[in-house]
């Protein structure tokens, strides 16, 4: 009994969603090219079940490059108005058309000037006769037995709010690495990192000139705490690199390794990375040299940054 219920269930609102495929128009055109050429944000309002679709809607369109946020109807009465300019766009959800809270913010937008985008299945309904593009949902019954329950509408709604996001997003051209900078915390984030985001820069990079005393040398290292330092001419250029590896043999050769200059201690040159690289190249660098730091060059300028094992540690690219 319970799963012919959740087939029936299931079944009405497939087909909610099948119907919405069927019905796409120019309609539906018109609304991507509405909200593509909003230079302000889209606003998403809905009572109720509707309104939880709006936030989910809202939040889709933030993270693949439309600003987008919720207002709720009622709210905005009194005082939540003040979030809407009239640059910014207003896609208002309502099965029947007929909600009064909606409605009655409508007509306060249409004060403003705002274009609105009416979500109805009621294309008669005062809602959609009013908004600037009315997209029917075409949900005749709820999947719910009693045809009370918003189900079927709010999933159609759910499903035609993400075809206007994608839409969206593909007209506005938005790529993997726009939606990385959108998701700085999540694995893709990660995958699209660049040196320049990590690099330790300006006076974060332990440097010293050719002629520096190895005592200063040491203190320069200790300083700014990445095992290394660049060994810098007077312009900035890289001349070579000193690590605390090249310190733990120069002891153990010399009784007196204070006496020497970072010239006569430093390996010339050094393994560098361009800033615009991704970490993940840097990574593969590091493991392939079996070393911990590259310096950040862009062919003969000056030294940008240093790169150490420990910033990638740091955002979880291992």
């Amino acid at each position: 009994m319970s799963r012919d219920v959740a087939r029936q269930v299931l079944d009405a609102e497939a087909e909610a969603i099948r119907n919405l495929m069927d019905t796409l128009g120019g309609d539906f055109d018109g609304a991507v090219k509405l909200i593509t050429g909003c230079t302000g944000r889209v606003v998403l309002t809905g009572m109720g079940k509707s309104g939880i679709i709006c936030r989910k809607i809202a939040a889709t369109m933030s993270s693949t490059g439309t600003p987008a946020l919720f207002i709720h109807p009622a709210e905005a009465t009194h005082g939540d108005l003040g979030m809407v300019t009239e640059d910014d766009l207003v896609v208002a959800i309502s099965q029947s058309g007929t909600t009064e809270e909606v409605i009655e913010l409508l007509r306060l937008l249409r004060r403003l000037g705002v274009t609105v985008i009416a979500i109805t299945s009621n294309p008669g309904s005062p809602l959609a006769e009013a908004a600037d593009l009315h997209l029917d949902l075409g949900v005749r019954r709820e999947a719910c037995p009693m045809n009370l329950a918003p189900t079927a509408s709010t999933t159609a709604s759910l499903a035609l709010g993400d075809a206007l996001a994608m839409a969206v997003s593909v007209k506005k051209g938005f790529r993997e690495e726009d939606f990385a900078r959108l998701h700085p915390g999540g694995k893709l984030g990660k995958r699209f990192l660049k040196v320049s985001d990590l690099m330790h820069a300006g006076d974060q990079v332990p440097r010293v000139a050719e002629d520096t005393a190895m005592k200063d040398v040491i203190y320069e290292m200790s300083r700014k705490a990445l095992g290394m330092t660049t060994v810098q001419d007077s312009d900035g250029r890289l001349l070579g690199v000193i690590t605390d590896g090249d310190l733990r043999r120069l002891m153990e050769r010399d009784p007196d390794p204070l006496a020497h200059t970072a010239e006569e201690v430093m390996h010339r040159g050094g393994a560098c990375i361009h800033p615009d690289e991704l970490a993940t190249a840097a990574l593969k660098l590091l493991e392939e040299k079996r070393i911990t730091s590259l310096m950040v060059c862009d062919g003969e300028a000056p030294v940008l940054g240093v790169l150490h094992l420990h910033d990638l540690w740091g955002v979880g690219l291992f």
